[in-house]
């Protein structure tokens, strides 16, 4: 049976990220399997906030383009913003509102609507856009948590202590409090809200096991899991470096340089090994709003750490090829014990022994696939010890294929895409 699928996204190709890739896999396979796939996203601008000159020309608002592999990409309005949550936010109101105006124009005639729409989180308007035209249309909700949303912006606490220039200032101190408890107000109704779109959807996909746990015991009845992957073919595995071919341990990190990674940890492992007379390098590559902190950081403390700007993914085999060991890390946050990232399951599949800084699942699965080393969050004393080991005995970095033979068996986009149809054939009516 072929489908007719609407896809609501706030990130989507030519964009390069995880749900971008997510999506551009099984986009891609959906197509080869003839359905007829309609995605509803902006004009690419991510992750600067603004579209680049040639995107710009490339794609405007309003356009209907032929996609990669053959989809139908209605572009909608977005909003120039800052790494800020504020006119990040902003930017999802901005383009899910001309999404839902857009669409209800696009498919006015009831024969030529979708038979299933999916909307995918983390932008939380998306799932209203979502909700709303499945309404209007008596038409299928599926809606995908990529992530743990919003439970990773719920769990961040509130502004904090006091600077001390205020401690002796009780209205400063009055007016702090209640600036902290309307923005618990406001984050505690976000989670409600989404959980009850969660509620109301024809089914929920997550990533993880752990988080699609968590929202059966919020009462979501359907819960599925399509994990996020990679295609094998596209990632080479790796081969042991040459005896003698490097004095130095290769750290590698590739990603997001954010608040959730804490690679404040790394970085002071990595001078703390300098200073003993370890020979390290390590490379931190990637972007986010702690870029230019870590870089600093890694300046006074004489570390020995590059921090790089993002590289196109063709060059990422490079980096790979480099390294003897590719860091993966999150924050010691409760959430994130419901996370794989997703950059884990490319890791994998090249073979090279893994510096995982992880709880919980994503924890679980670097130990079910023998794929390197697992270390609390954040544990300096831990990596210390670690990078040491490793720099005595690189042996224990040796490629593994145990890695590429856990993706085959659980992450292959093949596999994941037939997963993920067989789901949205599930909510069709009849």
């Amino acid at each position: 049976m072929r489908m007719r699928l609407l896809l609501l996204t706030h990130y989507y190709a030519p964009e390069f990220g995880a749900p971008q890739r997510r999506w551009s896999a099984l986009v891609q396979r959906f197509v080869a399997a003839g359905h007829r796939v309609t995605v509803a996203a902006p004009v690419p601008h991510y992750p600067s906030g603004a579209p680049t000159t040639a995107q710009r020309r490339a794609h405007r608002v309003g356009a209907v383009e032929t996609g990669r592999h053959g989809e139908t990409v209605l572009r909608t309005a977005y909003l120039p913003h800052r790494a800020d949550i504020g006119t990040r936010t902003a930017d999802h109101v901005v383009a899910a509102a001309d999404a839902l105006r857009r669409l209800r124009r696009r498919f006015s005639r009831p024969g030529t609507r979708p038979d299933v729409i999916i909307a995918t989180a983390p932008a939380i308007p998306t799932l209203l856009v979502g909700r709303t035209l499945s309404r209007l249309w008596g038409v299928p909700l599926v809606v995908e948590m990529r992530d743990a949303w919003p439970d990773l912006v719920t769990h961040v606490g509130t502004i904090g202590a006091l600077p001390p220039e205020t401690a002796h200032a009780p209205q400063r101190r009055m007016a702090r409090r209640t600036l902290d408890w309307a923005i618990a107000l406001a984050k505690g109704g976000v989670h409600q809200q989404v959980t009850d779109w969660q509620s109301g959807a024809r089914a929920v996909v997550t990533t993880t096991s752990r988080f699609a746990n968590v929202l059966r015991e919020r009462g979501v009845r359907i819960v599925h899991v399509v994990r996020n992957g990679t295609d094998l073919r596209r990632v080479p595995a790796q081969q042991d470096h040459p005896p003698g071919d490097h004095p130095a341990l290769r750290c590698l990190y590739l990603g997001n340089m954010g608040r959730s990674q804490g690679l404040d940890t790394v970085i002071r492992a990595a001078a703390a090994l300098r200073r003993e007379g370890v020979d390290l390098q390590v490379r931190l590559v990637g972007h986010g709003v702690d870029a230019p902190a870590l870089a600093a950081l890694a300046y006074e403390l004489d570390a020995p750490v590059q921090v790089l700007p993002r590289i196109p993914h063709h060059q990422v085999g490079e980096q790979y090829a480099w390294a003897d060991t590719v860091i993966v890390s999150l924050r010691d946050w409760a959430p994130f014990t419901w996370t794989v990232p997703s950059k884990l399951y490319e890791i994998l599949a090249t073979g090279r022994h893994i510096t995982a800084l992880l709880n919980g699942e994503a924890a679980d699965v670097v130990r079910e696939a023998d794929a390197g080393d697992v270390l609390p969050p954040e544990d300096l004393p831990a990596l210390v010890a670690l990078w040491r080991e490793l720099a005595a005995d690189r042996s224990r970095a040796a490629v593994r294929p145990t890695g590429r033979t856990w993706v085959a068996e659980h992450a292959d986009d093949d596999a994941l895409a037939r997963r993920y149809l067989e789901i949205l054939r599930q909510v069709m009516p009849g």
